[in-house]
């Protein structure tokens, strides 16, 4: 399907609702369920973290060149289009909410999931809440993100197996990015979605900040404040970076595709 994009910090990037986002997924999710030769769709996202890699690492920006759609997970992304160009994203569809959209419209669509990502314990915990949470939703496999490149074979036959219709991959970044890239051909889901730490979201382990905070787009300063030894060098190196690319790399772009 196509759709319209705008350049943000470097990054073309969907200007599409949430709504939108949950639309397009139905429908390619249910086109891939009867046509075999349809290859997974990367879903991927453009926030302050992956527009400052993508600047400054050559293969990071090789696999996000083979996504099918970057979203904007990141409320700076949204702001960024808004103020410098004409060509606005209309929201931010950050993974941690559209999670939950995606699980409404998966059990009303009869579409089911696969969660890989996170510890054992999250990612077991955040099943049993989300089949809770969502009457209907169907969770057909799931595996934590600790295992090897070897392994990688067995874990997308267990994929296939499952017949999940999207397959959320919490690795982290870059991570999950590659392991989408690098599978891509091996799996038979509609959409491979790269969630970061949705799953710790879900469970609780980790604290969304205030609306506030991310309708003004420093939901980054609540994260650090909680979890200071584990973030604040990753924002100190990169929000300056992000919002040097935001300020000279964002522009209109009138294509679709």
């Amino acid at each position: 399907m196509d759709y319209p994009e705008v350049i943000v910090g470097g990054l073309r990037t969907a200007r599409l609702s949430r709504r939108d986002l949950m639309t397009m997924m139905v429908a390619e999710c249910a086109t891939a369920r009867v046509d075999a030769r349809n290859l997974p769709k990367l879903i991927f996202t453009a926030n302050g973290h992956s527009i400052a890699l993508a600047a400054t690492d050559t293969e990071f920006r090789e696999l996000l060149d083979k996504a099918d759609m970057i979203h904007a997970d990141g409320q700076p992304v949204v702001l960024a289009s808004r103020w410098l160009t004409h060509t606005p994203v209309p929201e931010r569809t950050a993974t941690t909410d559209f999670f939950h959209d995606a699980a409404i419209a998966a059990s009303a669509h009869g579409l089911s999931f696969y969660l890989l990502g996170a510890t054992e314990d999250v990612n077991a915990a955040c099943a049993q809440i989300m089949e809770q949470k969502y009457p209907g939703l169907r969770i057909v496999g799931r595996r934590n993100g600790y295992f090897t490149r070897e392994q990688e074979a067995a874990i997308c036959e267990d994929i296939n197996a499952s017949g999940a219709d999207i397959v959320w991959v919490g690795l982290g970044v870059p991570l999950e990015q590659a392991f989408c890239v690098r599978n891509k051909a091996r799996l038979r889901a509609g959409w491979l979605v790269t969630a970061g730490g949705c799953f710790n979201f879900v469970t609780g382990h980790y604290a969304r900040a205030p609306e506030w905070m991310q309708n003004a787009g420093l939901e980054w300063l609540h994260r650090i404040w909680r979890e200071p030894a584990r973030l604040w060098l990753r924002y100190a190196l990169t929000n300056p970076i992000a919002l040097a690319m935001m300020l000279t790399r964002t522009t209109a772009l009138p294509a679709t595709r």
